[in-house]
């Protein structure tokens, strides 16, 4: 009879202890703490139109300011100058006479009505620390961009350019970052 008291008693224990457990489910945790992550597909753009897609672009707020989180492949090596742009669009458009990659994106977003291009400060709100491409053409970079958050890139577009980005419009306009090379819409 011992052994079956031993035996009752044992399933009485392990009931009660499996009672006082809890699964977590994705009901069971809050998610009003998370942050919205917003990704944005990059593709390759040329005056022909968007062309193959070379990664993605992951942004969310932070306490600095928007956090740009980049996973791109195929560009040129190098510092690319890398811009928020006022329209929703990466199609080619008409400049000079002539049609031209990703010119429907408009120009950097602009909202704060700085007179001149400048640096992530000082400049339009779209302007964007530059992005540096490795050697092998891929851009695996977090930056900050310190006056953006998510709710001023939506509807927007992210654009990649040929050229770096000096942040003044002297010796060149808009930095001399050039020919749009690839861009995304948010």
């Amino acid at each position: 009879m011992s052994s079956l008291l031993k035996i009752t008693a044992l399933c009485t224990l392990s009931t009660l202890a499996l009672a006082g457990c809890t699964t977590h489910t994705l009901s069971n945790i809050d998610t009003s703490k998370t942050k919205p992550i917003k990704m944005v597909h990059v593709h390759q753009v040329s005056a022909q139109g968007v062309g193959q897609k070379i990664g993605t672009i992951l942004m969310h707020d932070s306490p600095e300011g928007l956090v740009i989180r980049t996973d791109l492949r195929g560009l040129p090596s190098g510092e690319r100058g890398f811009h928020v742009h006022e329209n929703h669009s990466c199609e080619p458009a008409m400049k000079d006479g002539k049609m031209a990659a990703a010119m429907a994106a408009g120009g950097h977003l602009n909202s704060n009505q700085a007179p001149n291009h400048g640096t992530p400060m000082t400049g339009h709100l779209g302007d964007l620390p530059a992005l540096k491409v490795a050697a092998n053409g891929t851009a695996k970079v977090k930056l900050i961009a310190p006056r953006l958050t998510l709710a001023d890139v939506q509807g927007r577009s992210i654009m990649i350019h040929a050229g770096g980005d000096n942040y003044a419009d002297t010796p060149q306009p808009l930095g001399g970052g050039g020919e749009r090379i690839a861009c995304g819409v948010s």
